[in-house]
This record gives C-alpha cells, structure tokens and sequence, in this order.
C-alpha cells in the first residue's frame, strides 16, 4: 500500500532519528545517567520518535485502518514535546552544578519536571481518549491544558537562561559553552511548542477516522491530522531535528566532565569552598 504524505513523512522520521539513538546512546554512557544532565532524555526522545514514526507507517501499511496504531503513533507525535522541554531543563539544571559536581536548586528543577510530566500524561491521556465520543469534551480540553503548560515550561526555560546569562561568571568553564547552544536552541524549540498550540487549538476534537464534521477553523492549516504537510515538515519536523543536532554536536564536542575537578585542585579558583580552619586556642 502506497504511503499518504503522513506515512512519508513518518519514514523520514524514522530514517532521521536511528543514528542519533546511537549518538544519544553514546552522551549517555559518556557522562552517564546519575548527574541528570538531560542526555538520558535526548536517548528517550530518540526512541519516541522512531517508535511513533514506526507506529505510523505501519497504520498506512495495514487494512482496514487499526484505529489503535494511528492513536498511538499520534500521541507519541503529540507528546515528544515533553522529553524536548525536559531534556533542555536538564542541560540548564546541569550549569548550577559546582566544580565537586553539586547540583543546586534541585527541589525547584524537580517541581518543573513534575510540570513537564503532568503537561504529558494530559495531552497523551487526551488523545486516547479522542476516539470516544462520550468522552471528547473532556479529552480536547486535557490535549489543551497539557500544551498550555508545555508553554508555561518554555517560558520558565527562557527565564533561566537568561538568569544564567546574568550570572556566567558563576558557570563553569565548559558549561558555558553549553548554555550557548542552548540559547541557539531556544528560538527552534520555540517555534515546535508554537505548532503543539496552534495544532492543539485547531479543532475541538481528535478524530482519527475522519467521521467529524470538516475543520473551517482558521488554524485548520495547523492540525496534525489534516492541516498542511508542509507546515508539519518546517514547523515541528525541521526544528527538533535542529534541537538534536545542537544538542548532540555540543555533547559530543565539549569535555564537560573536565568542568568536574577534585577538592584539592578547585580550591584554588573557588577560595569559598575550601574547609575554614578555626584559629588554635591559647592556653
């Protein structure tokens, strides 16, 4: 069976992230999973999207249409945003790290993953719902609440990164060179959270079998399902691969491990951290 501009796009999809499941693969045993520095994401992202893209053809390939294959390749479309926004806060989470390999301000960054974690189980948990008519009304809304706070996370990533900037001499060495292809990546992430609300927001539903009523919303042009391929393609499609390629590229060219120093070496450059000595008591 030939495959729609849909099922091309979700190949390409498919062709794009295979290397970089390697690539993602290697920045994790590199740096590892322990420090949280948001390569495990990037991996995870990898997988979701080869996963949703595999989902997707194999819904063209197959008749009559399973509805199931397409609602599960679409959530995983839906909501590859999230380990994008979370892999991001991961990379700037890890810039407040000292040179001993502390991490601050780790209740707060836990609390804006929690963000990121509810904003996705609201858009997937939507989208399975979108097949049941009785259910639609409360579906479209939690697909809607979910992309809203998707926004209200790249706000707060935007915020600090440029507290970041006001503070760079506190950054370490190489983690500074991070937080600039970070802020490269802002404008593109930008950009796909922009699409998630304009698609989002198109319709009042998620149908997949096309039962409903023709969309004559004036972001029609926008919905994943029906809009334009080519939006798609720029909006969504063109921008993650961007974000990865920065984010890979700079994990793979910086030696942020050599921002990691032992005690004895750092003392030196941060004279706070180092042990005070009380003075010898006179007898």
């Amino acid at each position: 069976m030939a495959l729609n501009s849909q099922g091309i796009l979700a190949a390409v999809t498919i062709a794009m992230y295979i290397p970089f499941l390697f690539i993602s693969l290697r920045l994790v045993m590199k740096y590892g999973i322990a420090r949280g520095d948001g390569w495990v994401l990037l991996l995870v992202f990898s997988i979701i999207r080869v996963l949703g893209g595999s989902l997707l053809v194999a819904a063209e390939d197959i008749t009559p249409a399973n509805t199931s294959l397409y609602i599960g390749g679409y959530a995983l479309e839906s909501s590859g945003l999230s380990p994008l926004l979370l892999c991001t806060l991961g990379l700037l989470h890890s810039m407040f790290q000292t040179p001993d390999g502390f991490s601050r301000y780790n209740r707060q960054f836990r609390l804006l993953q929690l963000l990121g974690t509810v904003a996705l189980i609201l858009v997937i948990v939507g989208i399975s719902e979108a097949s049941s008519s009785s259910s639609s009304s409360s579906a479209n809304t939690m697909r809607r609440a979910g992309v809203i706070l998707f926004c209200v996370l790249y706000i707060i990533l935007v915020g600090i990164c440029i507290f970041l900037w006001t503070r760079i001499h506190f950054v370490l060495r190489y983690r500074k060179q991070l937080l600039k292809a970070v802020s490269i990546a802002l404008p593109f992430l930008a950009i796909r959270t922009l699409y998630s609300v304009l698609s989002t927001f198109s319709s009042s539903s998620f149908s997949i079998t096309g039962t409903t009523e023709p969309n004559t919303s004036d972001l029609a042009k926008f919905n994943i399902l029906t809009g334009e391929w080519q939006i798609y393609l720029v909006m969504d499609m063109l921008m993650e691969y961007a974000i990865v390629i920065i984010y890979s590229v700079a994990g793979i060219v910086l030696p942020l491990n050599e921002d990691y120093k032992p005690a004895d070496s750092y003392q030196d450059e941060y004279p706070l951290s180092r042990p005070q000595m009380s003075a010898p008591r006179r007898q």
